[in-house]
């Protein structure tokens, strides 16, 4: 009886031995089939290849990285990059050497055993290891997408028969560092490989400046002005200048320029020669008498300035020697300004001694519109810099804040005419006027400033002269036209 007993028993543990060693080889089995393949939530550059081998993982991730283009919107444009073209390549053998690390890291019994009691390591996570060719990437953007979509700028052009621009048109032009930048980012993405490429508008260019005189012309033309206009323009940006002398559709030289009563305009060379000789801080009589000259155009106080700070006898001498050495040959004052003054020297300049054009000079005072833009351009120069021609011709005598005081008094001349009146309310504005009569005939007006503006600073000095007369209304329009086109030429809208 025990006997039969002890058999059954032997056999009941014989058999569960037996189980045990079966369900312990099919575990084994099992995990030896799961470990062979990568363990489940393992990531390698954010792909998924849980309970994949490695072939099958290779496969996935050239599928998710190389194969998928990337989509590159130009504006409405839709582009397709193709990471070969960038020569992104995916360094699989290292990322899937890693894998294999993490994976066995632990030794394989322990890693069993784990296993057998349901312990699951923490998933890993393998980051993305590749190149691209930033060359090639830079190369494709500037020959594939931005030589066929970038869009230049359309200049503004003038509008026949008026002052005004027909506006330019923006452009467009893709920013290729930035695009690098973020088409790398897509490259190395699994899910954003979208990019908006970023533009940059491009401003359009002014139209150049030949267009601007022959709108100059034009505007001359349909006011009907059959007497002379001399005109010189300087860009202070760019050094580009216009300059004529126009009556009736026909062109004179201007080299030299065409003389002219300078008038009241001779009384920045005046000012000029004044602070030559001044201290840094005039006093106030000095000051008061400048103010009176250059704002209320006053002849008195220009004569009054020469005695008392140039030389009382030979002042109009000094300052037409003051423009000769910075070169302004054309520019002169032989005189003062009160009835009866002697003339004392009778200059003869290339200007003046022309034959082809005549406009009656008075033989006290001349400039030509090029001679007294430079002179402007001396003291802007100047206030910019401290440098300029004013300096170098006559060292330790200017300094840059002097040179500023001279463009302060000229900029309290208001008068709302002739230049200012072509010029937006509120614009900045250093100029002075002139303009003589002769027994209640005038045939020369002029003004000469320089003009501030958001679009860019430039110097502008317009003479006219008629033989017979010049009618107020109708001359100083013509110099507010002039002056409204240069100004909108430097100021043009864009769409």
């Amino acid at each position: 009886m025990r006997s039969s007993s002890f058999s059954a028993l032997r056999w009941f543990s014989l058999f569960m031995i037996l189980a045990a060693v079966a369900v312990f080889t099919m575990q084994l089995v099992r995990f030896s089939r799961l470990r062979a393949n990568f363990p489940n939530g393992m990531e390698i550059a954010e792909v998924p290849v849980g309970g994949q081998d490695r072939a099958t993982s290779a496969q996935r991730l050239l599928e998710v990285y190389s194969a998928t283009p990337v989509e590159l919107h130009y504006g409405n444009e839709i582009i397709h990059l193709e990471p070969a073209f960038a020569e992104f390549n995916l360094d699989l053998e290292s990322m899937l050497a890693a894998a294999d690390l993490a994976r066995s890291q632990q030794p394989f019994w322990v890693e069993f055993w784990d296993y057998l009691w349901g312990r699951t390591p923490p998933p890993a996570s393998i980051p993305l290891r590749a190149s691209f060719s930033e060359p090639r990437l830079r190369a494709y953007l500037e020959t594939e997408i931005a030589e066929r979509y970038d869009q230049p700028p359309t200049p503004a052009m003038p509008n026949v028969g008026t002052i005004n621009f027909q506006p330019g048109t923006q452009g467009t032009e893709l920013d290729i560092n930035r695009s690098v930048d973020l088409i790398e980012t897509a490259l190395r993405s699994t899910s954003r490989r979208v990019v908006e490429l970023p533009l940059e508008r491009t401003n359009p260019p002014r139209p150049s400046i030949d267009n601007l005189e022959i709108l100059l012309k034009q505007t001359i033309d349909l006011a009907e002005f059959d007497g002379l206009v001399g005109l010189y323009l300087l860009d202070l940006q760019t050094g580009e200048e216009i300059n004529f002398a126009y009556s009736q559709g026909e062109d004179y030289s201007t080299n030299p320029d065409v003389a002219f009563t300078s008038a009241s305009i001779i009384k920045i060379p005046i000012m000029v020669s004044a602070f030559r000789r001044l201290e840094e801080n005039p006093d106030s009589e000095t000051v008061r008498l400048i103010e009176e000259m250059i704002e209320k155009s006053g002849n008195d106080p220009a004569d009054w300035l020469m005695e008392r700070v140039i030389d009382p006898f030979t002042g109009p001498l000094d300052v037409t020697a003051d423009m000769n050495t910075l070169g302004l040959e054309n520019t002169f004052l032989a005189g003062q300004f009160y009835p009866g003054a002697p003339l004392l020297a009778v200059f003869q300049t290339p200007a003046n001694q022309r034959s082809d054009v005549n406009t009656d000079p008075d033989i006290y005072n001349q400039t030509t519109p090029s001679d007294i833009g430079m002179l402007l351009e001396d003291i802007y120069q100047c206030t910019q810099s401290g440098g300029g021609n004013m300096l170098a011709v006559f060292p330790e005598e200017f300094t840059q804040s002097e040179c500023q005081s001279m463009i302060n008094f000229l900029g309290g001349n208001k008068i709302g005419l002739l230049i200012e009146a072509g010029l937006p309310d509120g614009t900045p504005v250093a100029h002075k006027h002139g303009w003589v009569t002769y027994f209640g005939v005038m045939n020369t007006l002029g003004d000469a400033g320089i003009i501030y503006t958001p679009g860019g600073n430039y110097i502008l000095a317009i003479f006219i002269y008629h033989p017979e007369q010049l009618i107020w209304d109708p001359a100083s329009e013509l110099v507010a036209t002039q002056s409204e086109a240069i100004y909108n030429y430097f100021n043009q809208t864009t769409q």
